[in-house]
């Protein structure tokens, strides 16, 4: 097929990678516009610009689809279908209209759970057995289309960031398959009423609330690693927190119960396994507390 590719961040590159190999005309790329990163602030272009032009197909980084020449050369590639995976700009109807198969989405969940923004965060957060990848066909609303294939896996002690990559090469073979044989794969309603939305992570929701229970904290940590990071305040000092394990253990919440780190909750307790401090690398437990000691007693805000 002649394909529109449209995704920004590292979770779409497996996608482009697949569907080139895989034969298809990639007729052109569009990603989000260069952003500035680093301590010099230097304009960095998107993960999937990198790859796209590794691969030398042509790029495009429009700042919006809304305005009717941008829309123009959106239909002038002729494109038999876009594949879309965590592109970042709304689609706007001439746009999810002009190609002959539509748009079709990779998204990271099993839809209609965890529509929006950020549905793997939402998953590991809320303690979800499974999630997965869902393909489905674009329209205006937010993640509504019929949805054409699923793949299912399990969430067990997995990060955020494990489940990414994990789900970013899923998408990519689910969408080769699927393109493979469109007719294959019948388009399918979803069941509004089954919804549930995963908003955009606020920053407000990566502060630890110790008065929380330990499970809670353990999903929080793990739902928000490795970006943005859960984090809690020692002696005045922001620490992230990236990966704890559950523990035996009980107290006033935020109590340094031992001195093995072994923190109180709202009910039961957690131990850090993986933290950083600002500005320095991630650190083990052992090696963490060598380089900051952390007294028995000490209440974490």
């Amino acid at each position: 097929m002649r394909i529109i590719f449209m995704g920004t961040p590292e979770f779409a590159v497996p996608a482009l990678r697949a569907l080139h190999a895989a034969g298809h005309e990639v007729a052109c790329v569009y990603t989000q516009p260069p952003r500035p990163a680093g301590r010099g602030k230097k304009l960095s272009p998107s993960p999937v610009q990198v790859e796209a032009e590794r691969l030398g197909v042509p790029v495009r980084v429009p700042v919006s689809l809304r305005g009717a020449e941008a829309q123009a050369e959106f239909a002038a590639l002729d494109a038999d279908v876009a594949v879309v995976a965590a592109y970042g700009l709304i689609l706007p109807q001439p746009v999810l209209d002009a190609p002959r198969h539509g748009c079709l989405n990779i998204h990271a969940s099993l839809l209609p759970r965890w529509r929006g923004a950020a549905p793997i965060h939402r998953a590991v957060m809320a303690g979800d057995a499974e999630t997965g990848v869902t393909i489905m066909q674009m329209e205006a609303g937010l993640d509504t289309g019929p949805t054409l294939h699923k793949f299912a896996v399990p969430v067990g002690c997995k990060t955020t960031g494990e489940l990414f990559a994990e789900l970013g090469e899923l998408g990519a073979a689910a969408m080769v398959e699927v393109l493979a044989e469109l007719a294959a794969f019948p388009a399918q309603v979803q069941d509004d009423g089954a919804a549930i939305y995963a908003p955009k992570i606020d920053k407000g929701e990566a502060k630890i609330d110790w008065t929380q229970g330990a499970g809670a904290i353990e999903r929080l940590v793990r739902g928000l690693a490795p970006f943005p990071g859960a984090w809690f305040e020692l002696e005045g000092e922001r620490v992230k927190l990236l990966l704890a394990e559950m523990a035996e253990g009980s107290g006033a919440p935020g109590t340094v119960l031992d001195d093995d780190f072994t923190i109180a909750c709202g009910t039961g307790a957690i131990r850090p396994l993986k933290l950083q401090r600002a500005g320095k690398p991630v650190l083990e437990r052992a090696e963490f507390l060598r380089g900051r000691a952390v007294a028995v007693g000490t209440r974490l805000a």
